[in-house]
């Protein structure tokens, strides 16, 4: 069976560089995360995955592979299946098996990714109508008039929802609430769990420096959108887990005063200057069932590892 793709992003090139230029031009500067993932920052991410120090990656994969019944049973099967920032859609393949959705729906931001992912699904599975949809996720989920009245499970695995603020998860929350108007509807989400600040340092920057090369490599992407000149050498990456705030943080910090053309101006960057590009937010278990109920969720499972370092709730 073969697959369609559905662009909803209402990408506009010109406004994505006037905001990327307005950020960097802010006194507290910043870089939307989503600039990590060019070519080489994907391969990169998927590399960060595989370091000893990343537990999350593992860490989940470890509970839905020791809860695969009792997950599969709660979610059901014959349904149709949301992947939210799908990527290379190989998490929710390992389900397909188990959860048998009638139509999966893939959404992402990248078109690209989703072209190559999807063609690779559609040989393995040709009984199940596959179709991806290019959507920002954070700019609000459309999926009107794409679920109809079947019941539908929303997957969002990894704990990306941890790099929306408390407020924004809420609201998306909603959103995919929203959409499971349909009895036996509900979500199947990864969420990583506060824990010691020196392991979740550690996570996000490791000795090896592969988180490192990630967060500067998003200059170089940069430097391609807008035409800066941010030379890599002239700053280094900083990760470290801010308690107060509960959230990791990642910055881009200037080793040195220099300036950088950045559109039509020039920005000088003191010694010691920080470039904001990601936080990832860490939440306890009753914390994240708060947000789940607050957004109308009504029944609430859990699957843990031993240590607690991660959840994985099913919410209906």
């Amino acid at each position: 069976m073969t697959y369609r793709i559905t662009c909803r992003s209402s990408f506009n090139a010109e406004l994505e560089q006037q905001s990327l230029i307005a950020g960097l031009l802010t006194p507290n500067a910043a870089i939307s995360p989503k600039y990590f993932y060019d070519e080489l920052g994907c391969l990169l991410y998927l590399a960060i995955c595989r370091l000893p120090e990343y537990y999350l990656t593992r860490t989940e994969a470890s509970i839905f592979t020791q809860n695969t019944e009792a997950i599969a049973s709660a979610v059901g099967t014959g349904k149709q299946l949301v992947d939210l920032g799908a990527g290379d859609c190989r998490k929710a393949a390992e389900w397909f098996p188990f959860l048998k959705p009638r139509r999966y729906f893939a959404v992402d931001i990248a078109k690209s990714h989703l072209e190559h992912a999807l063609g690779r699904l559609a040989e393995e599975f040709p009984d199940t109508k596959i179709v991806g949809i290019v959507m920002d996720i954070a700019a609000g989920l459309q999926l009107d008039g794409d679920l109809g009245t079947r019941p539908a499970t929303f997957f969002y695995p990894g704990s990306s929802i941890g790099n929306f603020s408390p407020n924004s998860v809420l609201q998306l929350l909603g959103q995919i609430r929203t959409h499971c108007h349909a009895p036996g509807s509900g979500l199947l989400i990864g969420v990583d769990a506060k824990k010691d600040a020196a392991r979740l340092d550690a996570a996000y920057a490791d000795p090896l420096g592969v988180t490192a090369a990630f967060n500067l490599n998003m200059l170089n992407h940069v430097n391609r959108l807008i035409g800066s000149d941010f030379d890599l050498n002239n700053f280094r990456h900083i990760g470290f887990y801010n308690e107060l705030m509960g959230r990791v943080e990642m910055h881009l910090e200037a080793r040195t005063d220099c300036a950088v053309r950045i559109g039509d101006s020039s920005r000088k960057f003191s010694a010691g200057e920080r470039i904001h590009t990601e936080n990832s937010y860490k939440y306890a278990r009753h914390e994240f069932e708060t947000l789940l109920h607050q957004a109308g969720f009504a029944t609430i499972q859990c699957w843990q590892d031993k240590a607690q370092d991660f959840c994985v709730f099913y919410a209906t």
